[in-house]
């Protein structure tokens, strides 16, 4: 049955939470202080009218948009919501009694994101509905790089007509369209697909994390160098974010000459890093890494670069290892619990944190304040814009 209800506050999922009967009420696409209709069964709500909107409310641009589930925020004016991802930031850290604040929000959106995966089916590719698992069938993206927007969805209706039910994760490269077909149906014939490549003008085709076919190798750029994308390998989402966090990792580290650069990846920071100083880059990926030292060997005018597979979590390096002038950090979500507590207890002077989930980046944080360090210059970085994802940076010093 429809009710009439009031938006209180906008949860960290973008929702729109309401009180009912004492239940808190989740409202996807409801703002704070408006008056809604909704339809309520138990915490789900579903928007059915604004009755009263927010000043707050601004026209979506994507015509999918309350329908996809991949954005959650287009409909919130820009103060707001600065406010709204400031927040993200800023609570967790509140939580773990540490007095810090966002200096700099960044929108770092830039062209769109250069990569994405649709969920493929026998006639339809798209991203998921909101709060379901049926795919919605869509014509083009908006959010993406132009070289993604419509192609994305093409490409994978053209394979998901191929193998049937899949993911389609797909990249822009320098070379074209890097392409990974994952959870594909067993027995998918690769024969199918060898023609796709050409047909489609992919750049490389994978399937479950290894090759079918390539045209061209995939690279992308990272400061002076040229490097070759692995499959599957991890990439920051716009290029532009990337550019703005290896700028602040720069700036922080300073007048070292020599840097540790653990979760190193395929080197965003340690390719730019090692145009002033010595870098020790780790990562779990050995596919990374090692495309990280192929990319040192041919780029020209940097320092030396020794790039090592490690597992970070199960072997960090200890405070007999670190003896850098500086240590840079760029886990994943789980964080880095295991390296920061070697770092507490080395002699490291200046640490320089990214991180995509501001949780387990507070646990880190306070880690490192108990053991004496500083928690400065604290940045925002709006690459996932119109979702409810911040990815933020900060510097430590003892």
């Amino acid at each position: 049955m429809p009710l009439t209800t009031t938006i209180e506050a906008l949860g960290q999922k973008g929702e729109g939470i309401a009180t009912l009967d004492g239940v808190r009420v989740f409202v996807p696409f409801a703002l704070p202080n408006e008056t809604v209709l909704i339809e309520a069964e138990g915490e789900r709500g579903t928007l059915l009218e604004v009755l009263t909107p927010s000043p707050d409310r601004i026209e979506p641009f994507c015509p999918y948009f309350g329908t996809c589930g991949g954005c959650q925020l287009q409909h919130l004016g820009a103060d707001a919501y600065i406010a709204f991802k400031t927040e993200l930031v800023g609570t967790p850290l509140r939580y773990a009694g540490l007095d810090a604040k966002v200096e700099r929000f960044v929108l770092a959106h830039g062209a769109g994101r250069r990569r994405a995966t649709l969920h493929a089916r026998k006639d339809a590719a798209g991203y998921m509905r909101i709060r379901s698992h049926d795919v919605l069938n869509i014509e083009a993206c908006p959010i993406l790089v132009p070289a993604l927007q419509s192609r994305a969805p093409d490409i994978a209706r053209a394979l998901g007509a191929a193998v049937g039910e899949c993911d389609i994760s797909l990249t822009a490269t320098n070379a074209g369209v890097d392409v990974a077909i994952r959870k594909a149906p067993k027995g998918t014939r690769v024969e199918k697909l060898v023609s796709l490549v050409n047909q489609l003008g992919l750049a490389r085709l994978a399937l479950d994390g290894e090759m079918i076919a390539q045209r061209q190798q995939p690279t992308v750029s990272m400061g002076k160098a040229e490097v070759d994308l692995p499959i599957g390998s991890f990439l920051q989402a716009t290029a532009e974010a990337e550019q703005v966090l290896a700028d602040y990792v720069t700036s922080a580290v300073g007048k070292s000459k020599t840097v540790a650069d653990l979760f190193c990846g395929i080197g965003p920071f340690a390719l730019r890093l090692a145009e002033k100083a010595q870098v020790h880059a780790a990562d779990s990926d050995k596919a990374a890494t090692a495309a990280l030292a192929k990319a040192t060997r041919f780029a020209k005018g940097l320092k030396a670069i020794t790039a090592k597979p490690r597992d970070l979590f199960r072997d960090p390096l200890t405070r007999f290892e670190l003896g850098f002038d500086a240590v840079v950090l760029d886990p994943p979500r789980a964080g880095a619990e295991a390296q920061v507590r070697e770092i507490a207890l080395s002699k490291v002077k200046r640490v320089v944190y990214v991180a995509c989930d501001p949780k387990t980046f507070a646990r880190d944080a306070l880690i490192l304040v108990q053991a004496g360090f500083r928690l400065e210059s604290l940045i925002a970085v709006d690459q996932f814009a119109w979702s409810t994802h911040i990815e933020l940076a900060a510097t430590f010093t003892r």
